[in-house]
């Protein structure tokens, strides 16, 4: 999928690069270019987006659907201190474009979309803050369902239940499906025995050495699946408290310092980024030992290219939108009423679909990466024409 940003940091104030887009301010501070990048640019052609403002609450949120041929949007809430609004704007842009083709080749008949609230979670964030957003998402009527993401949590979401109707990630105890990690670990395992079926010939992981930077939420899940399929476990994560869970129940698996070490480890089959987005970089590349890569990081390629410059060393790269997409299979079980045995079939068919991609990938002589956005791609064009 084109590359989409996180919140941008340390830009100056007359001018921000939002993803190969250069917006320049005026005077007023206004970005000159939105309406350009949103009407005009190949990386817009949204539907929809809307500016929310409810000045007894402090509320600020953009809401942005990229595209619905498949269904209704579909994408989390992120609760974010932007600089300024231009780059609020921008990363709910970018981000609801990405949840179009992640919704698309996760089988999903959803369409992508994003929010953004605007300021600090830890000294902005009320109940009635929550409540005035959600009125603003049910007024959408339905074209767009929210769910989790950075800054929002299971609690918050049962609090905008309770004003929009169109609200995943919400607590079982209200009809959700709780915490949506445990099916993106699983569905990230799936990739990766696809990608070990690609390239040596047999879907396991077994006697393999596995990488794994983050184990937290989704990589110390991921641990598990890899340590019960027999392979070999090497981790890092800055946290001290989460390396100690997986070594406290498993003192077979290994430890390193830090990520440049852990791409560095000898006889690494397998590196799993868990952690930030970006770990893929010129920086990261050169140095890798393994020869898959699949992790459950969002935006694991820093930029454009960085595909190519894997596929140059020979290092067979599962898209990271397809392989963690068991969370999002999760949250839109809920439109269903949530069973787990349903989402963990669904889950599992991220084996079939990663196998797809790298089998496009070899007949069009193109990068996974890009072989992904094209399947998904002509998903939502073929939507579109029904």
């Amino acid at each position: 999928m084109p590359t989409w940003s996180s919140p941008p940091t340390g830009r100056a104030a007359t001018a921000a690069s939002y993803l190969g887009v250069t917006t320049v301010t005026d005077v007023t501070g206004v970005p000159a270019d939105v309406l350009s990048t949103l009407f005009h640019s190949e990386r817009g052609g949204h539907e929809q987006v809307v500016l929310c403002q409810d000045r007894a609450t402090g509320l600020k949120a953009v809401i942005a659907l990229h595209n619905t041929a498949l269904g209704p949007a579909l994408g989390g809430t992120r609760f974010y201190p932007y600089a300024s609004e231009a780059e609020a704007i921008a990363d709910a842009l970018n981000l609801s474009r990405g949840m179009s083709y992640k919704n698309a080749m996760a089988g999903l008949d959803l369409g992508g979309g994003k929010a953004v609230i605007i300021g600090d979670p830890e000294q902005i964030k009320t109940e009635e803050l929550l409540l005035a957003y959600g009125r603003f998402v049910a007024s959408l009527g339905g074209r767009y369902v929210t769910a989790c993401d950075v800054g929002t949590y299971v609690a918050d979401m049962d609090v905008i239940a309770r004003t929009n109707r169109w609200t995943t990630g919400r607590s079982p105890e209200n009809g959700g499906a709780g915490d949506s990690s445990v099916l993106t670990a699983f569905g990230v395992f799936q990739g990766m025995r696809a990608a070990a079926q690609t390239l040596w010939g047999d879907p396991t992981l077994r006697g393999r050495k596995v990488g794994v930077a983050g184990v937290g939420k989704v990589g110390h899940y991921l641990v598990e699946h890899l340590l019960e399929d027999g392979a070999e476990v090497v981790i890092t994560d800055v946290r001290e408290e989460s390396v100690r869970r997986i070594t406290d129940k498993h003192p077979q698996v290994a430890v390193v310092a830090d990520t440049n070490a852990l791409i560095r480890v000898e006889g690494l089959d397998v590196y799993a980024p868990c952690a930030l987005g970006g770990a893929l970089n010129e920086e990261t590349v050169p140095f890798l030992t393994a020869g898959i890569v699949c992790g459950a990081a969002n935006n694991q390629l820093a930029h454009a290219g960085i595909e190519k410059d894997l596929e140059a060393r020979g290092i067979l790269y599962a898209p990271d939108y397809v392989v963690n997409a068991g969370g999002v299979i999760q949250v839109a079980d809920e439109l269903h009423g949530f069973d787990f045995d349903r989402c963990k079939a669904k889950a599992t068919k991220i084996f079939d679909t990663t196998l797809e991609i790298f089998a496009r990938a070899k007949a069009d002589g193109i990068p996974p990466a890009a072989a992904a956005d094209r399947i998904a791609e002509q998903r939502m064009a073929d939507a579109r024409r029904a």
